[in-house]
């Protein structure tokens, strides 16, 4: 049975990389591993990835003290956390598709689950369709300083339609982001982008590019831009916990290269910015990533 959507497999193939991806694919589980499983109660910050009631999709943060992500049986984990009040990705109240991206910059680990959620309180619980592990390319090594034990609160949400000038430099300036995607049926995905500060280029108050680099194959994302240009992205401002969300929709470039045809960036064209500028955890400054163009 192949994992791999249309959109998926059609950019596989046009990068000549579908014999990889088939191979890579192999390890998608439909089931959390232990590995998995011990991974993910060690986190003290998840980021999910889903679409707002009018389709919008949005990024955030959940934290909270190692053990706040929890996983009841082998297709079910439990996160004892929601997003605050005022944040973009507001959950309804049934049923919804949510990507999930776990992330330990100081290990430059990484795991991604996707599925369908319900809120039951103050709590989601997801159960998974796809679980699989990143590799650790592209991950800037940097530790929680302070808020692990116990996370502060979230700032107040600041809306806007473009990039104020201290949002642009922000963007800049980041060796890391966050992207939210889906397929067409609306099956959510959250991951990760790396790169020396720079490499996400800020084009104008409402356009943004960046360079995608040499990954796993699969190009999950990039094959959720191709059926479904719809996309948000999350920005976070390790010094001060702040997170600075956008929604708008992206355009896939492509290049010839020395390695034959392949996907050279993304446009992103910002429909909507949401910001806080304090959140629950601070972090070191970063070692960047040796495998950095």
């Amino acid at each position: 049975m192949n994992v791999f959507h249309p959109g998926e497999l059609a950019v596989q193939r046009r990068a000549g990389q579908a014999g990889i991806a088939e191979k890579v694919g192999r390890t998608i589980r439909t089931t959390i591993p232990d590995a998995a499983a011990h991974f993910l109660a060690e986190q003290p910050m998840v980021v999910i990835a889903a679409a707002d009631e009018a389709g919008r999709p949005w990024v955030t943060q959940l934290a909270g003290s190692p053990g706040f992500v929890r996983i009841l049986d082998e297709r079910t984990l439990e996160i004892g956390a929601v997003p605050e009040v005022g944040d973009p990705l507001t959950p309804p109240n049934g049923p919804w598709r949510l990507g999930l991206i776990a992330i330990e910059p100081g290990r430059r680990r990484r795991m991604r689950a996707n599925g369908t959620v319900r809120r039951i309180g103050d709590r989601l619980r997801m159960t998974v369709e796809q679980v699989y592990s990143n590799c650790p390319k592209y991950i800037s090594r940097r530790h929680i300083v302070s808020g692990a034990v116990a996370p502060r609160p979230w700032g107040e949400v600041r809306r806007g339609a473009e990039l104020n000038a201290r949002q642009r430099a922000a963007a800049a300036a980041a060796d890391a982001f966050f992207v939210g995607s889906a397929d067409t049926a609306g099956r959510a995905d959250a991951s990760h982008r790396g790169g020396a500060p720079g490499f996400l280029e800020v084009r104008s108050p409402t356009r943004l590019y960046w360079p995608e680099y040499r990954g796993n194959s699969m190009f999950m994302t990039l094959g959720n831009l191709a059926v479904e240009p719809r996309c948000g992205v999350l920005i976070p401002d390790w010094n001060t916990g702040g997170l600075l969300q956008l929604t708008g929709t992206a355009e896939l470039s492509w290049a010839d290269g020395p390695a034959g045809p392949g996907p050279a960036g993304v446009e992103f064209t910002v429909r909507e910015v949401a910001e806080r500028t304090v959140g629950p955890l601070r972090w070191s400054p970063p070692e960047l990533s040796p495998v950095n163009p």
